[in-house]
């Protein structure tokens, strides 16, 4: 163990303390009430340390390393804080690189402290090691290996400084074993600027000056918002842009909730399963303002076609986005809190009803052809769009949604329909099927008072369904909405639909969930015949603690619209 003893310069304010205790002394500093985790030998000491702090730090053990992330991602998608975890070296770290990869790709505020075997044993192979901050440069925003126990507080400072500035994303702190146990005076300062790093570009007035120019001369233009306004805490701001515009909005997937769904100047979701309107309407737009997105492939199809008759004004934060796949004739980089303003000031007052109304013709041919018969299905079967609806209208569209990723993911998020923010919580740029379970329970964690729903389907529960554990042990009052439809439902469409219905390996012989979820202390019911499925989302309502809902659904449902992979957006399919 290595020790440190005072200088002459430690003074009262600066307490000697070991540097597990000055990690979670500089946990509390950045406000951090909750830490999700899975204790092992490399971070014993401040596990260790951690039972002191019991009153002030609540720590939810999960059962798997990847669960901790998932948990601290819903934590943070929900409250607008950085998620926090902690796991130990080796294979617990590595556990967690799926979670980082989804946090990297959704932008989500994040800090891993990893324990790491001690300095001495550092590339020898030694039991449990790996080299943690080689693995995840790729899928963290900034990563680093601590071993001297005066460097903790800067580290950690550091590691919340980037976490959440600018674009938000994961950071993992790697802490030897005997910096963990050293002694040293406490010091900690807040970081509030790195030398050579500019989260935030300054914007230029001469492109909000070009983009004010666009916005006035369009005819039919189109607002895309993406989840950075979410982020940047800019709905305020996208609203007043949107009263003084005129302009139709539509939302990515992670983007839902930044604007009412029942706005009137809401048209819907983009991309391979959204709404017709926004979709079909692309190839007419002759102006498309993007703010707080990324233009992920999911939204635009084949990127060759996506707005080929618009220009195109891109709001962003990040500039390394700017151009990566739409080339933006007017790129506005900065923080979208500030943009919009900007652009709200210098543009007309303008009315777009009429070309906004096009698009709602678009939504009766939807509702018509889609909508209608997913919510009263013909056969005897319940149906996933249905069961949503009957979830939604029970909470009156106003709960957090949570979703694991497949066709309960694309069916939670086209018929719940939301009135406030940060209410869909769901893995978008990585698709990680194993998400929604931890997640909902750090969603629930995060924002206690609201309700919070989770929708999965039979496969994506069983990858992570230990963590019903960790609902039993914290207990967490999360509301689970099992879609059961035997099998890989969203590989399954694809083979329906591209391969010829060769259903190869997609079907799943399923345990019994009634079983599990009462062994886990669960509220449970089981519901196959449509005349019992209100009544059952009433009773799950109602429940005090978390409860599970098994809904059996019509295995050979599809999704729709969609947008065949590859295809320009305009050629959405309806059937």
């Amino acid at each position: 163990m290595n020790t440190s003893t005072p200088d002459a310069r430690q003074t009262a304010s600066e307490p000697l303390m070991t540097g597990s205790q000055a990690l979670l002394e500089s946990f509390l500093i950045e406000g951090v009430d909750t830490i999700f985790g899975y204790p092992g030998g490399a971070i014993i000491p401040v596990y260790d340390a951690l039972y002191d702090y019991r009153d002030r730090l609540r720590h939810i053990l999960v059962r798997h390393e990847q669960g901790a992330v998932h948990a601290a991602q819903g934590y943070a998608r929900v409250s607008g804080r950085v998620g926090v975890c902690m796991v130990t070296s080796g294979p617990g770290a590595t556990n967690t690189v799926t979670g980082l990869a989804d946090a990297l790709m959704d932008s989500t505020p994040l800090v891993l402290v990893t324990g790491q075997v001690g300095s001495s044993l550092l590339g020898t192979d030694a039991f449990q090691e790996t080299n943690f901050v080689g693995i995840t440069q790729a899928v963290t925003k900034w990563n680093c290996q601590v071993k001297c126990v005066e460097e903790i507080p800067a580290a950690i400072a550091k590691a919340f400084y980037v976490a959440r500035s600018g674009r938000p994303g994961p950071v993992v702190v790697d802490i030897t074993k005997d910096a963990q146990c050293g002694m040293a005076p406490f010091h900690y300062e807040k970081l509030v600027s790195i030398r050579s790093y500019v989260p935030v570009p300054e914007p230029d007035p001469a492109r909000i000056e070009e983009a004010a120019r666009l916005i006035d001369e369009a005819r039919r233009p189109l607002v895309m918002v993406g989840q950075g306004v979410i982020l940047g805490n800019a709905e305020t701001e996208l609203q007043e842009f949107l009263d003084r515009s005129g302009m139709p909005v539509a939302s990515t997937l992670l983007g839902l909730s930044a604007v009412p769904t029942d706005s009137p100047q809401y048209v819907g979701m983009l991309g391979m399963h959204g709404n017709y309107g926004p979709n079909i309407k692309n190839r007419d737009c002759d102006l498309l303002v993007a703010v707080g997105m990324r233009f992920d492939d999911r939204v635009t199809g084949n990127p060759a076609h996506f707005g080929e008759n618009a220009k195109v004004i891109h709001l962003e934060i990040d500039p390394a986005e700017i151009g990566k796949i739409i080339q933006a004739d007017v790129p506005v980089a900065g923080d979208v809190r500030q943009t919009l303003p900007l652009l709200t000031q210098r543009i007309r007052k303008r009315n777009h009803s009429a070309w906004t109304a096009e698009f709602h013709d678009c939504d009766r041919i939807e509702q018509e052809r889609v909508i209608r018969p997913a919510l009263h299905p013909a056969g005897p079967k319940i149906h996933m769009g249905e069961a949503v609806d009957t979830v939604a209208r029970a909470y009156a569209n106003d709960a957090v949604v949570v979703t694991d990723v497949g066709q309960q993911q694309m069916f939670a998020a086209r018929y719940f329909g939301f009135r406030r923010t940060r209410s869909l919580v769901t893995s978008g740029g990585l698709g990680t099927m194993g998400f929604g379970l931890p997640a909902a329970i750090g969603a629930k964690l995060g924002a206690p008072e609201r309700d919070v729903v989770l929708f999965v389907g039979d496969g994506g529960l069983q990858m992570t369904i230990q963590e019903l554990g960790t609902i039993f042990q914290s207990r967490v009052p999360v509301k689970i909405v099992l879609l059961n439809n035997s099998f890989l439902g969203m590989v399954r469409q694809w083979q329906e639909l591209f391969y010829d219905s060769r259903y190869s390996f997609t079907e799943l012989a399923n345990p019994d969930f009634g079983l599990i979820a009462r062994a886990n202390g669960l509220g449970y019911r089981r519901v196959e015949r449509r005349e019992e499925l209100a009544a059952a989302v009433g009773e799950m309502k109602a429940a005090a603690g978390a409860y599970l809902l098994e809904v059996c659904v019509e295995s050979q449902e599809n999704v729709f619209p969609m947008v065949p992979a590859g295809a320009p957006v305009a050629e959405i399919r309806l059937e």
